[in-house]
């Protein structure tokens, strides 16, 4: 919402990107009421293609006369369209807007169909993505309000995930239902429908792969190996494919390797966290399960939320859960579950040591204390930190 308020007027056309069911309908809606209440005499112009009112609609020429013709000139007009991939080329429609110089424009659409890689071609003019990521821990705990315990909150987080659509179901079996719908639609639907896939085995079996093994470094050729070896008949080239498919529509973020020493990118393997860790729960159950990971995913995409560029940290043999850069800001972070053993504390803060620059370095870990400073390097309690308190 903040992103959306400091863009406001600006000429680009403000496109809300995001996993299926994360929220981005909602948030549009928000920002209309918002938008409402600061300025009492805007123009709203709204299409939601779900909605059959709007079944006329879904031809570009037929769009674009619709908005044209509720434009006024006294006023500041917003458009805004809601799943705009229903409407036959509607990037044409959404162009011409755009060079009229008359309309601020906000759209939504389908993962599958306004995917980051599809924008440039899409647009002939300038626009911004805005991403939205499933409801972080800070913001599960205002929905959840009334709960006090925010240990215990974040212990239901790390299982329920941040698909708030599933908060509605009151049983675990109902809301593990929902999870594992939309994680198949995703599946199924989207990313079939988009590349004309003939092997769905494979990607399922690729996703449920990846999701047991957040966190850790791999690469297409391994990936393909283990699962040829389990009797999934494949090659790395699909794998390959497929995983910058499950990337394309935001299930899983590539989190490239960066040579702290050498300062430099290095392309040879990943890490992959997923979007929300409840698919994982939903798909997997506890199968495998590794906490210190799963807060490793936590801790990536709030990093992200935060407006940070993330990188796995190298350091010689060493490595560092995550380089976070903004500008000139950086920081290091490494993420654990348990630091209360003097061997796995000297695990986590050893490699931090080693980094010979003065940019703040953390370890984040379930230690339901204060923070406290050691040798320079801050100690959070995890869901303090996620909860932006110091």
């Amino acid at each position: 919402m903040t992103r959306l308020l400091d863009l406001m007027g600006t000429p680009d056309i403000k496109i809300i990107t995001g996993v299926r069911r994360c929220g981005k309908s909602e948030l549009m809606k928000a920002y209309i009421r918002r938008i409402q209440e600061m300025q009492s005499d805007a123009n709203i112009i709204f299409v939601d293609f779900y909605d059959l009112k709007y079944e006329a609609l879904k031809e570009y020429h037929a769009l674009h006369a619709y908005i044209q013709d509720r434009y006024e000139p006294s006023k500041m007009n917003y458009v805004f369209v809601d799943e705009v991939q229903l409407c036959d080329r509607f990037e044409l429609a959404i162009n011409s807007l755009y060079t009229s110089h008359k309309f601020d424009i906000y759209i939504t659409g389908s993962n599958a169909f306004l995917l980051s890689s599809d924008l440039t071609t899409l647009f002939t003019g300038r626009y911004i993505e805005i991403h939205v990521y499933p409801f972080s821990f800070s913001e599960y705990c205002r929905y959840y309000d009334e709960e006090p315990d925010q240990e215990r909150l974040f212990d239901d987080y790390v299982v329920q995930g941040g698909l708030a659509g599933s908060y509605e179901y009151k049983t675990e079996r109902d809301r593990t239902n929902y999870i594992r719908d939309v994680y198949d639609t995703i599946l199924n639907r989207d990313l079939v429908t988009k590349y004309n896939l003939p092997d769905t085995a494979t990607l399922t079996h690729l996703g449920e792969f990846m999701m047991d093994n957040v966190a850790n470094l791999t690469s297409p050729n391994n990936i393909s190996d283990t699962l040829t070896a389990g009797a999934t008949n494949t090659n790395h080239k699909t794998i390959g494919n497929y995983i910058r498919y499950l990337c394309n529509a935001f299930v899983f973020y590539d989190v490239r390797r960066f040579d702290i020493r050498g300062k430099k990118y290095l392309n040879t393997t990943s890490k992959y966290y997923l979007c929300d860790i409840g698919f994982r729960f939903a798909q997997l159950g506890r199968r495998n399960l590794d906490y210190g990971r799963m807060y490793e995913n936590i801790v990536c995409l709030e990093l992200m939320r935060r407006g940070y560029e993330v990188y796995v940290g190298k350091l010689y043999q060493k490595e560092i859960d995550f380089v976070a850069m903004q500008g000139n800001e950086k920081i290091y972070v490494q993420v654990s579950d348990d630091i209360s053993s003097p061997a796995t504390f000297e695990r986590e803060y050893d490699p931090l040591f080693k980094i010979r620059d003065a940019y703040p370095k953390l370890i984040l870990a379930r230690t339901r204390h204060q923070t406290y400073d050691y040798e320079g390097i801050q100690i959070h309690n995890l869901a303090d930190w996620l909860r932006g308190r110091p």
